[in-house]
């Protein structure tokens, strides 16, 4: 006999609905794309036959449909790793728990959940409007590091030699590396792809080696960055939720992968903020892909 779970720990609003995402386990597909704005939703949907339900919570916006006559679902996790935390736990419980008893299910569902992000280029030879997909991402904030056994899922050699690769740096904190699922990278991806190393950051300003005012405690941290390799591969790209959602992913047996659109080079300090088209573009590779 499975032990119910304490109404404080898996919280159901009165509705019957999951604390946060305000969705029913009904609601949601076993095919998951998510996004960080609430609005590209709208963006994402707007391509689907048919829309099935609609819910909107804080950042959280959902939407179910059909495409292609695949079921697929489209929600919003917001900015930054902690919110990775609450929406994996809660698609996780959706699927996996029994609203009426409290208690996990015999038989476990494994989601498919492709994250379609905007990221900042770190080489000099990945354009403007290309697409990345993470083989490994580096989580530099500390989700993963409060789950058991996620040692397990994590490039051990490579947290060392990426570690040692950050100089004073590596005293204050520790990434990790979290390989995607294989098989949906192998999906999702194809010659139109980039493949690469992504950085998970825990901010959009400090961490990523941006600075207006404050000066930086390693200014120089970006070339560091550039110039690292593991195995041959390279770091190409700043995102800010891939590792907490690979990594998640991982140990809830999913299937995970982040795929984004480069909309920054910062080795040059090249930007485009008109970049609705190249998204447009990704999202319609990834649903016909997922």
């Amino acid at each position: 006999m499975q032990p119910e779970i304490g109404k404080s720990e898996f919280i159901i609003n009165e509705d019957g609905t999951i604390f946060h995402l305000h969705l029913r386990p009904e609601q949601i597909s076993s095919k998951i794309i998510l996004v960080g704005d609430p609005a590209r939703v709208t963006q994402v949907a707007s391509y689907f036959d048919s829309i099935e339900c609609e819910v909107s919570n804080r950042e959280f916006h959902t939407i179910t449909g059909i495409y292609n006559k695949k079921r697929l679902t489209v929600l919003s996790h917001g900015i930054g790793g902690d919110n990775i935390d609450i929406v994996l736990s809660e698609l996780d419980a959706l699927a996996n728990i029994d609203f009426e008893t409290r208690t996990v299910n015999k038989k476990l569902k494994s989601l498919t959940l492709v994250r379609i992000g905007t990221s900042g280029a770190l080489q000099p030879d990945i354009p403007l409007g290309s697409y990345v997909i993470s083989e490994k991402a580096i989580g530099y904030e500390n989700v993963l590091y409060f789950y058991k056994n996620n040692e397990k899922i994590r490039d051990l050699s490579f947290e060392e030699a990426f570690s040692a690769s950050l100089g004073t740096l590596s005293k204050d904190f520790h990434p990790y590396v979290v390989q995607a699922s294989l098989p949906l990278l192998n999906q999702i991806a194809n010659k139109d792809v980039l493949k690469g190393i992504t950085i998970s950051a825990n901010g959009f300003y400090g961490p990523q080696g941006r600075t207006l005012r404050i000066p930086l405690q390693a200014p120089d941290i970006n070339k560091s960055i550039e110039a690292f390799s593991f195995d041959g591969k390279r770091i190409c790209n700043y995102e800010m939720e891939g590792a907490s959602l690979i990594g998640l992913a991982a140990l809830m047996g999913h299937q995970a992968v982040t795929i984004c659109c480069i909309i920054a080079n910062r080795y040059y300090k090249e930007m485009n903020v008109n970049y609705k088209d190249k998204i447009d573009g990704l999202i319609k590779k990834v649903i016909d892909r997922i």
